[in-house]
C-alpha cells in the first residue's frame, strides 16, 4: 500500500494543515527535540536536494546507506518511535519556531509544484537514485512520524 502522494496539491495542504496547528509551546510525545529543532530537522531531507549544505556521504557510509538503510526509509512501513537519528539530521542549536515552519512548508510546496516526474530517476544525496515513489514515501513518511510525534 503506498503512503499519501506528497506530490498532490491536497496531500500537501493536509501536511501544512498538520503544521499550522503547531505552536512553539507544542511539547513532543516521545523524542528530546523541541518543536522548532524537529521543524528544522524535518527540512534535511529537503537541504539535501534544494542546497549542497549537506557533504556526500564517502565510499563506505554510501555503502551502508544504499545496502542497510535505505529499504527502511523509502519503504511504507512506519518508523519505530525513539530511532537513533543519523548524525546530518541532528538539529542540537535553538531554532526560532516561525523561521523553521515557513521554511519546511516552503520545501514541501516547493517539491509539489516541482512534480513527480521531476524526482523519478533524481539522485538522492543519501541513497542514490530513487523512484518518485520512493522519494514520496521519504518525503511524507518522514514528516508524518515527526508530526505525529508533537500530535498533530
Amino acid at each position: 500500500m503506498d503512503l499519501p502522494n506528497i506530490f498532490t496539491k491536497e496531500v500537501v495542504e493536509g501536511v501544512i494543515e498538520r503544521i499550522n496547528k503547531l505552536t512553539p509551546s507544542s511539547q513532543p510525545l516521545w523524542g528530546k527535540m523541541s518543536v522548532a529543532q524537529m521543524l528544522a530537522h524535518c527540512c534535511v531531507p529537503y537541504e539535501m536536494v534544494y542546497t549542497d549544505k549537506h557533504p556526500k556521504p564517502g565510499f563506505l557510509m554510501a555503502f551502508i546507506l544504499k545496502s542497510f538503510i535505505k529499504k527502511a526509509v523509502v519503504s511504507t512501513k512506519p518508523y519505530s518511535k525513539n530511532l537513533k537519528t543519523a548524525p546530518a539530521f541532528l538539529v542540537s542549536d535553538e531554532k526560532d519556531f516561525e523561521t523553521e515552519k515557513k521554511r519546511l512548508a516552503d520545501y514541501i510546496r516547493e517539491t509539489q509544484v516541482l512534480g513527480a516526474y521531476i524526482f523519478d530517476g533524481k539522485v538522492s544525496l543519501s541513497f542514490g537514485p530513487l523512484s518518485a515513489n520512493e522519494w514520496n514515501n521519504m518525503f511524507y513518511k518522514h514528516l508524518d512520524h515527526h508530526l505525529k510525534q508533537f500530535g498533530v
